[in-house]
């Protein structure tokens, strides 16, 4: 059964969203869609916390979030505890997001990033693994405790 990822934008992050979804499919992932589906302005916290949510639920491991500058829709998701978010402007981020700190959502920037250098970041994240070692304890850090 193939590994499920969610994924979800705001209308900035639409046109975004809908080619890594497709980019997704074609690399045998199973796509959640938590939307938006158009151009009619939305609220990003909202689809961050759906994205979280499916996590959360175990309806998705991993998770792409989309909006106009990437920067809010990280921060709304990084408020979950099961989240770890990261925003990334170039493959190098996408693979220390993985390496280092073990992120399970990767975000981008609709409106700042192009769509090829945002598919290459996406192909090195989901390729990625965490290396553990010294950098468990730190992820284990910056996880909230009960």
């Amino acid at each position: 059964m193939p590994e499920t990822i969610a994924i979800a934008s705001d209308h900035a992050g639409v046109e975004l969203k809908s080619l890594l979804k497709k980019d997704l499919g074609e690399a045998g992932y199973a796509v959640l869609d938590l939307g938006t589906e158009g151009a009619q302005s939305v609220d990003y916290p909202d689809f961050a916390h759906k994205l979280a949510g499916a996590i959360r639920a175990g309806q998705a491991g991993r998770g792409v979030l989309v909006c106009g500058s990437g920067i809010g829709i990280s921060i709304a998701a990084n408020r979950h505890p099961e989240v770890r978010a990261a925003l990334v402007h170039d493959a190098l981020g996408a693979r220390m997001s993985r390496q280092h700190n073990d992120a399970n959502v990767i975000c981008f920037g609709g409106r700042m990033i192009g769509p090829d250098v945002a598919r290459d970041c996406l192909k090195v994240f989901l390729a990625t693994p965490f290396e553990g070692g010294r950098h468990a304890g730190r992820v284990v850090k910056i996880t909230p405790q009960p």
